[in-house]
């Protein structure tokens, strides 16, 4: 095993070894060792031992200058947080987590036993790393390709790990086996036991990893979906008229499936000439030039934990939740989905409040799905969008008005699969490119222009009381300056006295 040695003889790695207690049986344990074994990079590590868990993990603190955080005094486990130095970050550095427990047991065999996976199920004496211990064959199940809990009663005694079966099988490309298949179902129906913050953050990480519609679709499968995003169950079965080839539950993970294409071909590590088929390569030619904006896009989270590219996921999986409650039939015998958005909007709102979102969080959801079909009204107008349009489009949206845009996209090749005109395609792509680049290139010209007046100095002009009304002279100001209609504090000054006696008239 001098090949997993090697991998796992890093220089932070030999520094805490360094520093940690010759005489206390102190091991590597989940998935570092997992991972070298995979030869995948790995920022976190995670130590168990035979000692006082608690004061192993303040002692190597106070010698790395790190932070410690205690995190359950009951069970003796705790964390380190070691920060890159300054000017790390910037190049690329993370910060690492290591993770110190006691043993759950009696030694570290009886530890390995309880844990989720045999693939997690494998430690290092850190002192002997050429050495694996791997009691549950975790290192031939990773050759084989398999999935196997550690023991019938693994997912009973903690459900989250049904979850964790499933991110696990699509990221590593595991097979789940029989056995582990069968006891996943035995214990679904005891996920709503599980504490929403916890579902949350494993929901998450299935989200923004790979192949989140694949992940969905197991959901489904295996009776998950019922107890982690209910709503979306009435997607099934839901008839949608042309140009719609598919029902609205298999609309939505095509999205899904789109939107990861979208976002590949958008990546920054992406060559240009690897787009697999002539949409992709139109995204290339008219989008790719934004590569490095929508990377920054996804790293401004709105919350530390949960990186912004789960809520644009979040979003496509409810952006058509609205449907099954706002189904009709019009007089030709067309399905129509009226208010579908704002219906939406509402349902995904009470999903995000129930899986303990952020505030912010829930609106990003929110205006994503109330206007995401807003690119593709604006692509249906006879003529491009006009300045006036694109200024209302992000007045209404801001910054999500840029997952706005993408999941447009996606839910347009959703829409008319292998069968979409290229002219339709170039179109949407137009006024998304458009929209992109008034946000990204013109925002202060286009979106945002240094008001001509404010409110202060309007009421002075007017000679009127502040209320509603100053409010709303200063929006249509603001609109008529971004579609270049006024351009001086006069002609702001004029047409808000022009607009006051209409109001005046209308009231008269």
């Amino acid at each position: 095993m001098e090949e997993l040695q090697a991998r796992l003889d890093q220089p932070l790695l030999r520094r805490i070894i360094s520093l940690l207690p010759a005489d206390i049986p102190i091991y590597l344990v989940g998935g570092v060792v997992r991972d070298a074994l995979l030869n995948h990079q790995n920022y976190d590590l995670d130590l168990v031992t035979g000692g006082d868990a608690l004061k192993i993990a303040r002692h190597l603190a106070n010698d790395l200058g790190a932070a410690y955080y205690p995190l359950d005094s009951d069970r003796n486990v705790a964390r380190i947080v070691v920060f890159p130095v300054t000017g790390a970050a910037e190049a690329g550095a993370h910060a690492i987590r290591v993770d110190i427990s006691a043993f759950q047991g009696t030694d570290l065999r009886e530890d390995l036993g309880k844990r989720d996976f045999t693939i997690n199920a494998m430690a290092v004496d850190i002192h002997r790393l050429q050495a694996l211990i791997d009691p549950l064959g975790g290192a031939a199940d990773l050759v084989s390709r398999s999935l196997r809990a550690c023991s019938p009663s693994a997912f009973l005694s903690d459900p989250v790990r049904i979850l964790r079966a499933v991110r696990f099988s699509i990221n590593l490309e595991l097979k789940i086996v029989p056995d582990t298949l069968s006891w996943m179902r035995a214990a679904v129906d005891h996920l709503p036991e599980v504490s929403p913050e916890r579902i949350r953050d494993e929901l998450f990480r299935i989200l923004v990893s790979r192949h989140p519609g694949s992940s969905i679709r197991i959901f489904d499968k295996l009776g998950i979906l019922v107890h982690t995003f209910p709503e979306v169950c009435q997607l099934k079965g839901v008839q949608q008229s042309s140009p719609h080839v598919l029902d609205a539950w298999n609309h939505t993970l095509s999205v899904l499936d789109r939107l990861e294409d979208l976002l590949e071909v958008l990546s920054i590590t992406y060559e240009p000439d690897r787009a697999e088929n002539l949409l992709l390569g139109l995204v290339v030619m008219k989008l790719g030039r934004y590569r490095q904006q929508i990377k920054e896009h996804f790293t401004n989270s709105l919350n530390p934990d949960r990186p912004q590219r789960g809520l644009l996921f979040l979003s496509a999986l409810y952006h058509d939740i609205g449907k099954p409650s706002s189904q009709s039939t019009d007089e030709c015998g067309k399905i129509r989905f009226l208010g579908h958005e704002q219906l939406g909007g509402r349902m995904v709102r009470q999903r995000g409040e129930a899986l303990r979102l952020s505030s912010l969080e829930i609106e990003r959801l929110v205006t994503i799905v109330n206007n995401h079909m807003r690119p593709s009204l604006l692509s249906h107008e006879a003529e491009p969008p006009g300045r006036r349009a694109v200024y209302r489009f992000f007045r209404d949206t801001g910054a999500a008005g840029v997952d706005i845009c993408l999941l447009s996209l996606a839910d347009v090749l959703a829409t008319y699969g292998p069968i979409l005109p290229p002219e339709r395609w170039s179109r949407h792509l137009e006024v998304v490119r458009m929209l992109l680049e008034a946000w990204w290139e013109a925002k202060e010209e286009r979106i945002f222009p240094t008001p001509l007046i404010n409110g202060n100095e309007l009421m002075a002009e007017l000679d009127i009381s502040p209320g509603p009304l100053i409010g709303d002279l200063l929006e249509a100001i603001q609109e008529a300056q971004f579609s270049h209609e006024v351009t001086t504090r006069q002609e702001a000054i004029s047409l808000a006295e022009k607009l006051v006696s209409e109001e005046i008239k209308k009231a008269g």
